[in-house]
């Protein structure tokens, strides 16, 4: 039921913020050519960040005035620091990016060579962020390692997928929904930050799907890693070890295939990845 609230909280949250700063994202600096060759503005996805802050203080404050004290306040709390974190890096690579070095390789090439791309800089405070966050909540170094991995990575696939409209969002809520089934119930206390940050992607997602704004990176990336740090809250070592396999798999992959290529072979995933979208 908590996690429900949560995600219906940011949902509400995040539409509101659309409704309200709509017309601050037609700023000429934030247009950014979609996927259609349409004009759209990026970076919209800081909104879906700011709606998790005000569930998180939402909640904190009705549990304070309850006198209650919530088991999900540090899971919470982290889920706030990553995605203000990763939202700010990817912000920046938003506005900043001339995304001219691509992938791993190309960013870690422009760092040998003494050039700090806005990749880079996602590349390099992401990790330490991951690092700091998974240190919070880990027990010794071994897992503390892990878990800023499995953090990082997922930040990083979930960029992977951001290349048309509500892609993202429609692949944050697949992901949200195993994780969830996958979660005994009474575990699932570590999932309210991460069930926040979903719902409020989902509540962008109608603009979204209508081209009215992209999530961008600022959007992209918090997603990734705030469900990568609900596996690591939910989940044992072995578990981790397993999706951290799958998400390397898939950024390896990214660096040499297209997904949306891939998406557009496969039938389900075709329909799946259209629906609500305009058509191209």
């Amino acid at each position: 039921m908590r996690l429900l609230a949560a995600a219906l909280l940011g949902a509400g949250a995040a539409g509101l913020a659309w409704a309200a700063a709509r017309e601050l994202f037609a700023a000429p600096i934030l247009a950014r050519r979609n996927v259609r060759d349409v004009d759209v503005p990026v970076g919209a996805g800081v909104l879906a960040v700011l709606a998790l802050v005000a569930v998180h203080a939402t909640i904190g404050a009705v549990d304070a005035a309850r006198d209650h004290v919530a088991g999900d306040a540090p899971g919470r709390t982290a889920a706030v620091v990553l995605a203000l974190g990763f939202g700010l890096l990817g912000l920046v690579d938003d506005l900043l990016g001339d995304h001219g070095d691509k992938g791993f390789r190309g960013h870690l090439r422009a760092l040998a060579a003494g050039r700090l791309t806005t990749g880079g800089l996602k590349l390099v405070g992401g990790g330490l962020l991951a690092l700091g966050v998974a240190a919070t909540v880990a027990d010794d170094l071994a897992t503390t390692l892990l878990g800023a991995v499995v953090i990082a990575l997922a930040a990083n696939t979930a960029n992977l997928f951001d290349r048309a409209p509500g892609r993202a969002t429609k692949v944050a809520v697949v992901a949200m929904v195993a994780l969830v089934a996958l979660t005994p119930g009474d575990e699932r206390v570590g999932l309210v930050g991460t069930a926040a940050l979903v719902g409020a992607a989902v509540g962008l997602l109608a603009p979204d799907l209508r081209e009215q704004l992209m999530l961008g990176d600022a959007g992209a990336n918090p997603l990734g890693a705030v469900l990568g740090l609900g596996v690591v809250l939910t989940t044992g070592p072995v578990v981790q070890v397993v999706v951290l396999a799958a998400l390397a798999a898939a950024n390896v992959a990214g660096e040499r295939v297209s997904f949306s290529a891939v998406i557009a072979r496969t039938p389900a995933l075709r329909a799946l990845d259209g629906l609500g979208r305009r058509p191209r």
